[in-house]
């Protein structure tokens, strides 16, 4: 493998293991950026192996041990359940790691994938997409100057079908916990959380609230049950409201505004209460930004803005949500704050 260095020179040899809906969506992207060759796809599924040979003319492998050697990093986009033993086997044989979010399946499968980067020098990055989303950077811009008091997060899908390997916390509403930690900017010292299942299979609904050690206080819900899709979070700050919509990218923020214009004999004849401020948003797809900041962390010129300790922090703080669900009434005051 060449060295960091000269990979500024060359583009990323790049490979995508699992080529289901994310996964196809990687290698689309991964085609269309000039930094990045798009050597492979990996996935036992001939049929949409030889489909993707065709789209973004790459090889394709049934046995994504094949094509190790032949790339630098890869992009992992298999089933939740899969990603410890395919994330050791990449990093084991030496290329940098983009995995897609949960992390892992467990707090000790996830321990096991810090460590094996650690050992092989190589790159551990999770794809938690939304912190790429425009609107939540600009959402980041803006409370760096406001005092945040409530963070109101919700992720709806009308889907009951997608990722339905695991619960809506680890496929939906790690998201948001991974904002809202990034949001706070303080560890969490208490949650509780609600929620059910309305069938046989994984947590299906659920809300949760989390405490932080600096007295923000967030509120997340997650449903797979919902009538329509849904992806927002708003900042209530002392002196604002900003309101996100994530599907969108929009940002508004809501501010007070007491102001009033009477005629000569004294009646009302304007009055406002508030304004609202829209804030503009680049229409850059989140996945394309997060890619090329992949390989800009491949190549050493950034460093990755979920790597394995963060994204394994959100990883532990869904699992106690999912405690808290299925022990309806506990409320968690933590030990040793997340």
């Amino acid at each position: 493998m060449p060295p960091v260095e000269s990979l500024a020179l060359i583009p990323v040899r790049v490979g995508v293991i699992g080529i289901g809906n994310m996964g196809w969506h990687h290698a689309r992207v991964l085609s269309l950026i000039k930094d990045a060759q798009l050597v492979g796809v990996a996935d036992p599924d001939g049929a949409r192996g030889q489909l993707a040979n065709q789209q973004f003319r790459c090889r394709w492998f049934p046995d994504y041990g094949e094509m190790l050697a032949e790339v630098d990093a890869v992009c992992i986009a298999v089933p939740t359940l899969l990603h410890h033993r395919v994330g050791l086997a990449c990093l084991k044989a030496g290329v940098h790691v983009l995995i897609e979010k949960p992390i892992a399946a467990s707090q000790q499968e996830a321990l096991e994938l810090i460590q094996a980067a650690d050992q092989a020098g190589r790159l551990l990055q999770v794809g938690h997409i939304e912190r790429f989303n425009p609107a939540f950077r600009e959402l980041v811009k803006v409370v760096a100057n406001e005092e945040v008091v409530v963070l109101e997060a919700r992720r709806h899908s009308p889907n009951p079908d997608r990722a339905n390997d695991v619960s809506v916390v680890l496929d939906l509403m790690i998201h948001d916990i991974d904002l809202v930690l990034e949001l706070a900017g303080a560890p969490v010292i208490r949650l509780a959380a609600a929620g059910g299942r309305t069938a046989a299979g994984p947590i299906d609904y659920v809300n949760a609230t989390l405490a932080f050690a600096n007295g923000v206080v967030a509120s997340l819900t997650a449903s797979k049950m919902a009538h329509r899709k849904i992806r927002s979070l708003s900042a209530h700050c002392r002196g604002s409201l900003v309101e996100t919509d994530f599907l969108n990218r929009t940002l508004h923020i809501h501010r007070r505004a007491h102001e009033s214009v009477s005629a000569d004999h004294g009646e009302l004849v304007f009055r406002s209460d508030g304004l609202i401020e829209e804030v503009s948003t680049t229409s850059i797809e989140p996945l394309y930004a997060e890619l090329e900041h992949f390989l800009e962390c491949v190549r050493g010129v950034e460093v990755p803005q979920v790597d394995g300790l963060q994204a394994s922090r959100a990883l532990q703080l869904a699992d106690l949500i999912e405690q808290c669900v299925e022990q309806p009434n506990l409320c968690m005051s933590l030990g040793e704050p997340i």
